[in-house]
């Protein structure tokens, strides 16, 4: 008795069979790609990979006689604000919290919001350099015509000084760069709305 459906062939099922894990890879694959940006940028903050800064709960308890100088740039990228440091470096003890300050001024009509990303040089101190209150933990959205200090509080973990990447290395440059936030659009309206 026939039902009117044929029946697929071996060969039919293998090639339904290959088109589905063809596809199934397909989307895991443009899902990785998506994920894979968020995924590194937490991967880099966890562990200082590539001289990211890491974000620390508290100052260590312990505070050594060894001195480092910590060098500070600021950098802008596509937005139309002035953005410098106020000191040019610093000398800290290991293990000391040091207290830096930047100036950013929005020279532009409109208010705009940034984002600073960040890194420290040579890379092997990303580990070691932590920050306790930072402005690039969070987007920045600044008035037109309106300049605003931002401090930021960092220190050098004392195990800087035992690693034998960075044992000797007396400087160390901290370096933001402010980028327009991607979150522009909903920051701006946000703003604007609550002034």
């Amino acid at each position: 008795m026939s039902t009117g459906r044929s029946e697929l062939t071996p060969q039919q099922k293998r090639n339904r069979r290959v088109a589905l894990i063809c596809a199934a890879g397909f989307f895991g694959m443009v899902g990785a790609a998506y994920a894979a940006v968020p995924l590194y940028k937490m991967f880099c903050q966890v562990t200082g990979f590539d001289g990211t800064v890491r974000k620390a709960e508290a100052a260590p308890g312990k505070i050594l006689d060894q001195k480092v100088t910590i060098r500070f740039d600021a950098n802008v990228r596509t937005l139309p604000w002035d953005f410098s440091t106020e000191q040019v470096s610093q000398e800290i003890n290991i293990g000391a919290t040091g207290l830096a300050f930047f100036k950013v001024t929005n020279n532009g009509d409109k208010p705009m919001t940034g984002r600073a990303a960040y890194n420290v040089v040579p890379e092997q101190a990303g580990p070691y350099f932590q920050k306790l209150e930072c402005f690039c933990f969070n987007d920045q959205t600044i008035q037109p015509g309106q300049t605003v200090e931002f401090p930021v509080v960092y220190f050098v973990d004392p195990r800087y000084a035992e690693d034998f990447e960075t044992k000797g290395k007396e400087e160390i440059t901290l370096s933001y760069t402010f980028f327009p936030s991607t979150k522009v659009a909903e920051s701006g309206a946000s703003a604007s709305g609550g002034s």
